[in-house]
């Protein structure tokens, strides 16, 4: 999948400019206010009004959200009713519901349990369910591992890679952890002011970063570890 052209105005001021291509996985990445969210909105058909955009797409499928998209929001807190059962929150059967928590790790039990009722990891878990109810061709990922905790966050990465591997989509992940994005995807498209300012392969972007932008978000996503050792 290639995106040839995708262009985002607002009041004829240009917010974002980009091509890029999806092979297998690719982290877009970049700081806040970077154009990653723009870029994920325009590709889920959910820009505001007001905001002129281009998109221009080469693919072996067409984009259609909740059907040939899946999509994991950042924050699982909020993009799940807290007065509704989560057996309800679907728009499949429950035996194809029941199919998907064991997918993704989850006891059927929680189908008749509220949001509240349970941890974050097990939430962003019911949400990546809802996303992957239509078998999506690409899953596309704002930053899904924000609000866990370290062993959450590592329990999730893995549990897409194995998805991945199983089903087959592609995966889009934005992000500004360089670090989670590592671990789960192949590619990686650095996003600043709208513009990428340098793709490759996520191993030579890591190891030879040609951009001083690139080299501080690779810094700040591994300054709790030892890195390039």
């Amino acid at each position: 999948m290639r995106v040839k052209e995708l262009v985002i105005k607002l009041e004829e001021k240009e917010l974002v400019n980009i091509s890029f291509e999806i092979e297998h996985s690719l982290a877009l990445v970049g700081q806040s206010g970077s154009g990653k969210s723009l870029t994920l909105k325009a590709l889920l058909g959910m820009l505001p009004k007001q905001m002129q955009h281009k998109i221009e797409i080469e693919s072996e499928f067409t984009l259609k959200r909740g059907e040939t998209l899946g999509f994991v929001p950042q924050n699982p807190f909020t993009a799940l009713s807290p007065l509704t059962k989560i057996r309800q929150q679907f728009f499949v059967k429950i035996s194809q519901i029941e199919k998907l928590f064991e997918q993704v790790g989850l006891k059927k039990e929680f189908l008749d349990a509220y949001p509240p009722e349970l941890s974050g990891g097990q939430l962003q878990r019911v949400v990546l369910a809802m996303a992957l109810e239509r078998d999506p061709k690409l899953l596309m990922l704002d930053e899904p591992t924000t609000a866990l905790d370290p062993k959450n966050k590592e329990h999730i990465i893995k549990l897409l890679q194995e998805l991945q591997e199983q089903l087959g989509f592609k995966i889009l992940f934005v992000t500004h952890d360089i670090a989670s994005a590592e671990a789960l995807c192949k590619e990686i498209a650095v996003l600043k002011e709208g513009q990428i300012i340098e793709n490759g392969t996520m191993q030579n972007i890591i190891q030879s970063p040609q951009e001083n932008y690139t080299q501080t978000l690779i810094e700040a996503s591994f300054a709790h570890r030892k890195f390039r050792e």
